[in-house]
């Protein structure tokens, strides 16, 4: 919860991210509320008054996961919201506004973007997409402490670098703060 305010302000890749993990942990618990309280937040969280605000974000967000029909898999609505704001945005960094340094950016990305919308089956995707998933997927990874070669953590390197950029201009984007005069 607080993690999630944090990057929600301050990075949003770093926010989707964060949410996809949570999505997946209430998954693993079966959407109980009750077993991510006594697993997750009472052992860590020894302040009452904080642990209450969690449970309750929790339940917030099972209630949410539930009324939405992705219990089993997908996105959250904020979620997938935030996913379309980048993808507008990215394209209006290629195609309106030709900023260059993105495009460059872009350009180094594409290669490990594609193929990884190509090894994980996903044409249906967006790039902006098929890119969380592959930076999730590096995630899932490193937790169950499987070996990344070189060049895949290349790939997956250029693909942050992407959002990285794209992140902080959604950040300006949602101060009021960008001007694509001067980009």
């Amino acid at each position: 919860m607080l993690i999630a305010r944090k990057t929600k302000s301050n990075n949003i890749a770093e926010h989707v991210l964060y949410m996809y993990q949570i999505e997946d942990i209430i998954r693993s618990n079966n959407l109980d509320l009750e077993t991510i309280y006594h697993s997750i937040l009472a052992p860590q969280i020894e302040d009452e008054s904080l642990l209450a605000e969690y449970k309750n974000w929790y339940a917030g967000l099972i209630k949410t996961m539930t009324a939405e029909g992705i219990q089993k898999k997908g996105h959250l609505s904020d979620i997938n919201e935030i996913l379309m704001e980048l993808l507008l945005l990215h394209n209006t960094l290629l195609n309106i506004v030709k900023n260059q340094k993105y495009l460059e950016v872009f350009e180094k990305a594409l290669p490990a973007l594609k193929d990884f919308q190509i090894k994980s089956n996903a044409n249906d995707l967006n790039i902006i997409e098929t890119g969380f998933n592959a930076l999730y997927s590096k995630i899932i990874l490193k937790l169950k402490k499987q070996a990344i070669t070189a060049a895949t953590e290349d790939a997956f390197q250029s693909i942050s670098s992407l959002f990285a950029y794209l992140a902080a201009y959604y950040v300006k984007m949602k101060k009021g703060d960008l001007n694509f005069a001067n980009n």
